[in-house]
């Protein structure tokens, strides 16, 4: 049975990469669209040749409307989707869920009540460098972890190919770090493999936007463990890049090539220099996987933990910000 997907806005720009992945799914079709921005909409609702609603309770009322997906400001997450919830439909989001814990827990209770299928886009988590280096630290290669570092970064702002809403703080609920830096974040938390009690963010203006267009995000552990996220709208050729060092070893990713490399002292002296690891192939997509719940009733509840993870360091990270001082995480209300 084909799965009839209402999108919700057009706002983020990932959201095209999203119907095209539904397009190109033998079990899915983009059905209708609505946007709070009705010209946007109306736009693509011509392209898709689809109805555009200027109600969202209309479009959800539809019972040929299966499932969502949801590329509104991040303002507004709560309302679409709890409404999305309510009427039954399944979920599948942009990130952040939304941008505090106490709205997120709102949404998820929400979920679970109505019993329908919600997954995160949280796409680097099935990427091939990640489940490779999973694995090297499932193995115990590096020892004990000691330092996390995670970077992400572009040039939006200077290039000026980000859509300028991008910069708009009451929509985005903040800046590079809540868009772009949720990478990092969410894979820096995962390679710590710990919980992570504190948090002290320190954001730059270069282009003197509303938002911060540079970031840089500290994660304690109560193991002294460290984490660094690292995310910016402002540099021309900054790789991705991955560290993680323990007692025993180090992993490098994009340093700057993308290429896995690992030095350790364990490992019966196979890895004493510099090797480079082969990486695993890459995991169905986030959407795919999210289809694949819907089909076979079945929870994506490694994907919403992470995601919810992901928002209180967020809403941490920017509480720092703005406080200028380390937030502990049982400070967050909600």
């Amino acid at each position: 049975m084909t799965i009839r997907i209402g999108k919700i806005s057009l706002w983020h720009v990932h959201a095209w990469d999203y119907i095209k992945q539904a397009q190109e799914h033998e079990d899915t079709d983009i059905a209708a669209v609505w946007d709070d921005d009705a010209k946007r909409g109306q736009e693509a609702a011509e392209l898709l040749n689809v109805p555009f609603y200027a109600s969202l309770e209309d479009m959800l009322a539809k019972d040929d409307i299966d499932a969502v997906i949801v590329d509104a400001p991040t303002r507004i997450h709560e309302e679409v989707i709890t409404a999305a919830a309510k009427a039954g439909k399944h979920i599948f989001t942009e990130k952040v869920i939304a941008s505090t814990q106490a709205e997120s827990n709102r949404i998820l209770n929400e979920v679970k009540a109505n019993k329908v299928k919600m997954t995160v886009s949280l796409p680097r988590l099935n990427a091939g460098y990640t489940l490779t280096i999973q694995d090297v630290l499932n193995q115990g290669l590096l020892g004990k972890i000691t330092y996390v570092r995670a970077r992400l970064s572009h040039d939006g702002a200077i290039s000026n190919w980000l859509p300028e809403h991008f910069y708009d703080l009451k929509d985005c609920q903040g800046g590079a770090l809540i868009d772009l830096g949720c990478h990092p974040m969410y894979l820096a938390k995962l390679f710590l493999g710990q919980e992570v009690t504190a948090v002290n963010a320190n954001f730059g203006y270069i282009t003197g936007k509303e938002v911060e267009d540079n970031a840089v995000a500290t994660l304690f552990t109560d193991s002294g463990a460290v984490g660094v996220v690292e995310a910016g709208f402002v540099n021309s050729h900054s790789p991705f890049t991955i560290e993680v060092h323990g007692t025993e070893g180090t992993l490098l990713y994009g340093t700057p090539e993308e290429k896995l490399l690992i030095r350790t002292k364990v490992a019966q002296g196979q890895y004493d220099d510099w090797t480079e690891l082969p990486l695993a192939d890459q995991r169905e997509s986030a959407f795919n996987q999210w289809v694949a719940h819907i089909q076979n009733d079945t929870d994506a509840t490694e994907n919403v933990q992470i995601a919810m993870e992901l928002t209180r360091l967020m809403e941490a990270a920017n509480l720092s910000a703005k406080e200028g001082r380390r937030i502990t995480l049982n400070e967050l209300k909600g």
